[in-house]
């Protein structure tokens, strides 16, 4: 996190923008996405104006975090690079969708229609919101 941020005790949007509050918040373990307050839609990525209606009053929320895949790829790789992961959309309940993957069960196993519950893990580069099934697979 830049140094100027960590000088900010509970920085604002205003005080850094939309996208950098959002990676703020995640980095403390903290999944937020936005609402707005005139049209009442949720948004997801982080903006500073709703895309929907163009209003500029925006209030962050912790989401529900249960979705389901909309789709889903498997990517291939060697073992030895880490093996195959899949990348997968997901339609969380809140009304908007994501680009995130679904862990716990191999790649291939990711189906449309899956139920799925969101967490925040750590990545190589910070902290980032994966998915779950919300049922066990036989």
């Amino acid at each position: 996190m830049p140094e100027y941020i960590q000088r900010l005790e509970n920085p604002r949007p205003s005080d850094v923008g939309a996208d950098l509050y959002y990676r703020t918040q995640l980095d403390q373990g903290n999944f937020r996405i936005q609402r707005c307050l005139a049209c009442e839609r949720s948004i997801f990525y982080p903006r500073m104006i709703c895309p929907h209606c163009g209003g500029d009053r925006l209030q962050w929320f912790q989401p529900s975090g249960r979705g389901m895949v909309y789709s889903t790829t498997v990517v291939r790789r060697k073992a030895e690079h880490g093996g195959d992961y899949n990348v997968a959309l997901i339609d969380l309940e809140e009304g908007v969708r994501m680009m995130s993957r679904v862990e716990g069960i191999e790649p291939d196993r990711v189906a449309i229609g899956m139920e799925v519950r969101s967490r925040v893990v750590e990545g190589e580069s910070g902290k980032l919101v994966v998915f779950n099934p919300t049922e066990e697979l036989s």
